[in-house]
């Protein structure tokens, strides 16, 4: 029996009966889990009707995205089974994930990215924490279906979410929110890029109303970036384009259950722009304190879609009843790509050492 210290309340630690662990399974953990679910006052006001919006901040994980959940229980049950080196495709956050757990576990850790569309500071990340980084020349779907091909002939685990061991330790951050509220949601908003997240999700409320710890199920709205909208366009995206590094995926690897879980939930697929995302993004920092990366906005910015009445009228986006609850999750720090917020937002102002000149640029 592995003897486990005792400020270890990450996700395995908290979870454990609810995961695929056993004693004898090594807990590569950094503490993550537990993120706060936020009340928001100023959404829930634009919504009306005595709705009640929470934002699930996933960006204050360890390495700042949803990512960490499903690698802790991946990288556990990779050294478990022996693994030396583990391997990933990644946008960008999966990178940072795999990277740190694998130092974490004292083990190599192998991430290929498409050249010139990471975020730096996800890249940083990756190669603070001593991944070998390989930038290829094509996009998520190609450094994926490599990643596929190495894992069938090589002794390296896979960490994507092709991965099992990722949906079930995502999972947990529905516990954690029908723990919270005391029950499921009515409805639950997420960015969609590989579907992995709204997947998993779908997976955690499930299981919690089949042991009767929720009265109800949400319904699942997933929203993607309108230049990178497979799911919502029924079709591979060959060259998916958006601001949203993050969800700038083509051929979702988890397509199949994301379908089952809209599907199951009631729920629905939509898009949004790149000018509805990047605005979400700088209304939530400025209206309620919380800084996002451009992807994690979607749900935000398909919220406000949700309020306009023109889409009640389309068979995508169900009206919200009264008295609804809902939950947006916000998958990632905005600090992983500063470039984009600096871009929108106005840049320092200069002034001499002078109270007064101060005092006027405030407009005192």
């Amino acid at each position: 029996m592995i003897l486990r210290p005792l400020n270890d309340r990450g996700v395995i630690a908290r979870w454990q009966q609810y995961l695929p662990v056993t004693d004898a399974t090594p807990f590569v953990s950094l503490n993550e889990g537990s993120t706060p679910l936020i009340h928001s006052p100023k959404l829930s006001r634009r919504l009306g009707q005595d709705c009640e919006v929470y934002i699930k901040f996933e960006g204050l994980n360890p390495t700042g995205s949803f990512k960490d959940r499903g690698m802790t229980v991946a990288l556990s049950k990779a050294v478990e089974a022996g693994a030396q080196a583990v391997i990933c495709a990644s946008t960008g956050n999966t990178s940072a994930a795999a990277a740190a757990y694998a130092a974490r576990a004292s083990i190599t850790c192998a991430v290929l990215l498409p050249a010139g569309k990471i975020a730096f500071g996800k890249l940083a990340q990756a190669f603070m924490y001593g991944a070998k980084v390989i930038a290829i020349e094509g996009n998520f779907d190609d450094a994926l279906r490599l990643v596929r091909e190495i894992g069938e002939t090589e002794s390296i685990a896979i960490v994507n979410s092709i991965n099992p061991h990722r949906l079930e330790g995502q999972k947990t951050a529905s516990f954690e929110i029908i723990e919270d509220l005391g029950d499921a949601p009515d409805f639950h908003v997420l960015p969609v890029g590989n579907a992995g997240n709204i997947s998993a999700y779908w997976m955690g409320y499930e299981e919690f109303h089949r042991l009767g710890k929720s009265t109800k199920l949400p319904a699942m709205i997933g929203f993607q970036a309108a230049g990178s909208a497979p799911i919502y366009h029924r079709r591979v995206i060959e060259q998916p384009e958006t601001v949203a590094s993050a969800i700038r995926i083509g051929n979702p690897a988890s397509w199949e259950f994301a379908n089952r879980a809209l599907h199951t939930s009631g729920g629905v697929i939509d898009i949004v722009t790149d000018e509805e995302i990047l605005a979400a993004q700088l209304w939530l920092a400025s209206n309620e304190g919380i800084f996002v990366e451009p992807a994690s906005a979607a749900s935000i910015a398909g919220l406000f879609k949700s309020l306009d009445p023109k889409r009640h009228c389309e068979r995508r986006l169900p009206p919200i009843p009264p008295g609804s609850r809902i939950v947006c999750t916000v998958t990632g720090h905005g600090l992983k790509d500063p470039d984009v917020a600096r871009d929108q937002c106005g840049g320092v102002i200069p002034a001499p050492a002078e109270k007064d000149a101060i005092l006027r640029l405030l407009g005192a």
